[in-house]
């Protein structure tokens, strides 16, 4: 087994005797007056907002934020809410999602986050599993949803509807609760009180409930603060656009409250363009899918424009010049001028789009790739790529400015220790590690190791200075006929490089050769029509369509070049739509359900093995 080498102390203090909502009360005294959050116009039914300050952005100060956190705590109190019960949480990322959570943990109570797209049975499972006593929803229709299920959930007293405004009304309640009763809850929460219980999104089988103490969210947002002290500061700002359900953005959302930074809710990636450009972030959080499309959508724009060939150099130059950053010398003269040139018309108006202050992004969920990483750093906006899972609260390693290495995502975090298995399993271990699965002992015992590693179920190699760099996940290992093992998300990177290409999925498992099947970008197929001179066809219509195979055969060249014979795809099915999380078949961090898509797409691979 290969070690990460001697454990670094902790950065952050373990909590022994404080819970998170502590920070609030702490910014309130200290720093009263500055901004913690920026709210946009708000929804219907959506808390009360301050005074507007500017452009239609009402400020929410530290104090503010404290007396809003306040008085929703004693909402939940008068409603019979008690340290240690659980309560639901579905709703989109918006104000009211932090004011809940931190208004739970402040009267001791237990967050149970539910994606807001999540289905009935999840939905069903999540609150059952976990005994939630109420549920906080976004919607209508989250509350027809919930009221579907009520007869399978006995323990489901409470449900609030933020759209209706339904917390204003518990908030309202909540003034017959004095105040000295939510400071004495708060001050009887510790470090190692439950204080969420995280069901992982799964690419496979039912959910599971994670369980993290205020000690273990607390620590690893520390330590990554500590870090990446360039992103958590007072002055820096964010929108945040990620699900809250997913533990990576409530780690920057707790990240923020810590350090003072300014945030922005955004409900989604529909509107995310404009807040971008209307509040100017400094840095941004997102998966890798995020950055594909960024990529794809930029060159797309060059190619309708005619200018593709110039793209294409700008983004030689860019890759060049990051890849020069690591070298002993650096960019030389000429290298340099290149990039000055290629700024001024290309990357300017990419970092434009992420607002024009933008410079670092924080990426996590899933490899980001060499490609993608050395692209952006050359175009002004590094991607400092880490790692985690949820069991892990959630981060685990990170790059950071004064320590990067792309292609890897980075060097563990102070007090995490990382190991790699015989079998090429990352193990883990430290306080940020969970104690264990909510209800489910045996699926505790089974992910830690005899001697107490963590079973992260990636695969992985740490180089001799320690960095990580991620090769598959063990589940998803295919061995083909001849027995060959593959990992496919390197593969699959390569063939998403292609601006048409949205999902590609390799399939073999068994099978006497690799083969993929691809899902064609809906913004990138409407140019390839008009390019074609085939408006009104359908993707369904063309996908045997010789021109688009050929496309799509040359990004299976590209990424076939990068690897073996035997690794090598030898066939591909064009699908007639895109893979959903509507549909299942993605995550709502956008990574592919393999056992759903093949379930649902199994006529479409035996098609690709009919006659072997």
């Amino acid at each position: 087994m290969r070690r990460s080498g001697t454990t670094t102390r902790p950065a952050a203090t373990p909590v022994e005797s404080a819970g998170l909502a502590d920070r609030v009360w702490d910014n309130a005294h200290r720093y009263p007056d500055a901004v913690q959050f920026l709210r946009p116009d708000a929804d219907p039914g959506s808390w009360p907002v301050p005074r507007s300050a500017a452009e239609g952005a009402a400020e929410v100060t530290c104090r503010q934020f404290r007396d809003d956190v306040a008085a929703l705590a004693r909402g939940f109190t008068a409603a019979g809410v008690e340290p240690g019960t659980r309560v639901g949480l579905m709703s989109r990322t918006r104000y009211e999602w932090t004011l809940v959570d931190y208004a739970l943990w402040a009267i001791g109570a237990v967050t149970v986050p539910v994606y807001d797209s999540a289905s009935a049975d999840q939905v069903r499972w999540m609150l059952a599993d976990s005994g939630a006593v109420g549920c906080v929803v976004e919607t209508a229709e989250h509350a027809a949803l919930l009221a579907g299920l009520r007869d399978g959930l006995p323990e489901l007293g409470h449900v609030w509807r933020i759209d209706s405004g339904d917390l204003i009304g518990l908030a309202e309640r909540g003034r017959t609760v004095d105040e000295a009763v939510v400071r004495a809850r708060r001050a009887a929460v510790s470090g190692g009180d439950l204080a969420t219980i995280v069901y992982t999104s799964g690419t496979t089988g039912r959910p599971k409930g994670c369980v993290l103490t205020h000690r273990n969210i607390d620590l690893d947002v520390g330590n990554a603060v500590a870090v990446l002290p360039e992103l958590f500061n007072e002055g820096a700002s964010t929108v945040l656009f990620l699900p809250l359900a997913h533990a990576f953005a409530r780690m920057v959302q707790v990240g923020m409250v810590r350090t003072r930074a300014t945030m922005v809710h955004s409900a989604g990636m529909g509107g995310v363009r404009d807040q971008l450009r209307r509040y100017r972030p400094t840095f941004i959080l997102a998966v890798p899918r995020v950055f594909e499309r960024v990529y794809n959508s930029a060159r797309q724009k060059a190619d309708a424009g005619h200018q593709g060939w110039l793209f294409t150099a700008a983004e030689w130059t860019a890759v060049r010049y990051s890849r020069a950053l690591d070298t002993a010398s650096g960019p030389g003269p000429l290298m340099r001028l290149a990039r000055r040139v290629a700024d001024l018309l290309v990357y300017r108006k990419l970092r434009a789009a992420l607002g024009g202050r933008c410079r670092i992004a924080i990426v996590g969920g899933a490899p980001l790739g060499e490609r993608l990483g050395h692209f952006f750093r050359g175009a002004g906006v590094t991607a400092l790529e880490g790692y985690g899972l949820t069991e892990t609260s959630p981060a685990l390693a990170v790059n950071r400015l004064s320590a990067m290495r792309i292609g890897t995502v980075g060097l563990p975090l102070p007090g995490v220790e990382l190991a790699i298995a015989d079998s090429g399993e990352v193990l883990a271990r430290g306080d940020v590690v969970f104690p264990g699965y909510w209800n489910d002992p045996a699926a505790t015992a089974e992910t830690f190791t005899a001697d107490g590693w963590f079973r992260t179920g990636d695969l992985g190699s740490l180089d001799d200075d320690g960095f990580l760099r991620l090769t598959g996940r063990t589940k998803e290992i295919m061995v083909t006929a001849a027995g060959k093992n593959v990992a496919p998300a390197p593969i699959e990177d390569r063939v998403r490089a292609h601006p048409l290409v949205s999902q590609c999925m390799l399939v073999g498992d068994g099978r006497p050769y690799l083969a993929a099947l691809i899902t064609i970008d809906p913004a990138a197929w409407s140019r390839w029509q008009a390019a074609h001179g085939r408006p009104d066809a359908s993707v369904a219509q063309s996908r045997d369509d010789p021109a688009l195979r050929g496309e799509i055969q040359a990004a299976l060249d590209h990424a076939n070049a990068a690897v073996s014979h035997a690794e090598a795809i030898k066939t591909f099915r064009i699908l007639p739509d895109d893979f959903t999380e509507a549909d299942g078949e993605l995550t709502p961090t956008l990574k592919i359900k393999r056992d759903v898509v093949q379930r649902r797409r199994a006529a479409e691979i035996e098609a690709l093995y009919r006659g072997h």
